[in-house]
């Protein structure tokens, strides 16, 4: 017989093991998915009466004290005194669901934004805001405030987030140009890499006009590359030029090992000056669409189509009435209709093979082609009719938010 004492231990130490044991079940084999956030295009209670402004805010005259600090060192202390200020910390929280579907928060993405507006907007990267469902918005004076993501435009990895003020007196940071940029040119970076707080990186920049595919199968066009260390963390943050202004959003480094080797790599501001108003409005980016039902061709289809071009768009259908019939555009006829997979597809339509002079291989050409468009925007299209091209001017519509391609 087993004495009361260890009966007792016996029990306790069965429990914590048990404990253990499933706490490591549910990690191992139950790791909760990310729920996707909606991101409204509605106005939030934000002060949106009032045009955004680009905002000005010239370099302070700082006394830096250096009398042994060279012509460029003294530069690179009074850019980072008056502009670091302006620099947020980002963090975020996401839902996951436990063994019982029950939401569970988790910690998601860090990075850095920049305060573009006295009243609360920070620009900074899409994807460090994606699938957040709590965006908390770190300042300098160490407080920290709750944020609202109130616009996306994932084609461009940027985002906008607002966050109340209250009485505070904000330090913003004014948008540059990217127009003459040139390579060799000195830039600063300042972020918050591995959550070291408004850490200041210098460089050049060291090639203009990259094309960087973004995640999914879109390419992200004219980014800044840079030499300047920009590691995990910093995304978001602004890339400034020696008056201290945005040129840049810094998004993303080449590296075989998650860490800077040298090659970073920003989205333009003038890409950022573009979509910025749209995002505070109406919470998503108005672009310029043509208004059809659309189709990659695809190896098996050419072949099976006989077609008479190896890439392009076939147009399946045109919307009944809208601007692109109203140019001529055809699509395919239901009487050729072919089922590949759960899509139908319309087979004799026209094969659109260039869009705005963009070479038309994929659907996401496509989107590059249109992607600095706005509604009402007229493009010349070439398509093939008959193993012959074409050209057409075609008035764009709005693109719609969801697309039913069918």
């Amino acid at each position: 017989m087993y004495k009361r004492s260890q009966l007792i231990l016996a029990v306790v130490v069965a429990a914590v093991l048990g404990l253990v044991l499933a706490q490591a079940f549910e990690t191992v084999f139950f790791s909760p998915q990310a729920a996707e956030i909606v991101l409204t295009d509605q106005a939030s209670p934000v002060d949106r009466i009032r045009d955004f402004d680009y905002q000005a805010n010239p370099l302070a005259l700082v006394d830096v004290n250096g009398a042994d600090l060279g012509a460029d060192e003294q530069q690179n202390i009074r850019i980072y005194q008056s502009r670091n200020l302006g620099v947020v910390n980002i963090t975020t929280e996401t839902l996951a669901y436990n063994w019982f579907l029950e939401p569970v928060p988790r910690e998601g993405s860090t990075g850095s934004g920049s305060i573009i507006d006295e009243r609360g907007y920070v620009l900074t990267n899409h994807h460090v805001v994606k699938d957040a469902y709590r965006v908390l918005v770190n300042l300098a004076d160490g407080s920290q405030v709750e944020g609202e993501v109130i616009g996306a435009d994932p084609e461009n990895d940027l985002a906008v987030v607002h966050f109340d003020p209250g009485d505070r007196e904000l330090v913003t940071i004014p948008m540059g140009s990217s127009t003459g940029l040139q390579v060799g040119q000195k830039v600063l970076a300042i972020g918050n890499p591995f959550a070291l707080d408004r850490t200041l990186t210098t460089g050049i920049i060291s090639g203009l006009g990259r094309p960087v595919r973004a995640r999914g199968s879109l390419v992200i066009r004219d980014m800044i590359q840079t030499d300047a260390s920009i590691n995990p963390g910093n995304s978001g943050g602004p890339l400034l030029n020696s008056r201290g202004e945005i040129i840049g959003v810094n998004t993303a480094i080449y590296s075989p090992n998650g860490g800077s080797i040298g090659i970073g790599f920003a989205v333009p501001v003038n890409t950022a000056r573009r979509v910025v108003p749209d995002l505070i409005e109406f919470g998503h980016v108005q672009r310029g669409w043509i208004d059809i039902v659309p189709v990659q061709l695809f190896p098996q289809l050419v072949r099976a189509a006989n077609l008479p071009v190896q890439q392009g768009i076939l147009i399946n259908r045109v919307m009944d009435g809208g601007k692109a019939e109203e140019a001529g555009l055809r699509g395919g006829s239901n009487r050729q209709a072919v089922r590949y997979g759960n899509s139908i597809i319309r087979l004799g339509g026209d094969i659109i093979v260039e869009v705005a002079g963009v070479r038309i291989t994929s659907l996401a050409n496509l989107y590059e082609a249109l992607e600095e468009t706005k509604p009402g925007d007229v493009v010349e299209v070439v398509y093939v009719r008959g193993g012959r091209e074409r050209r057409v001017n075609v008035e764009l519509v709005e693109r719609p938010q969801q697309f039913e391609w069918n």
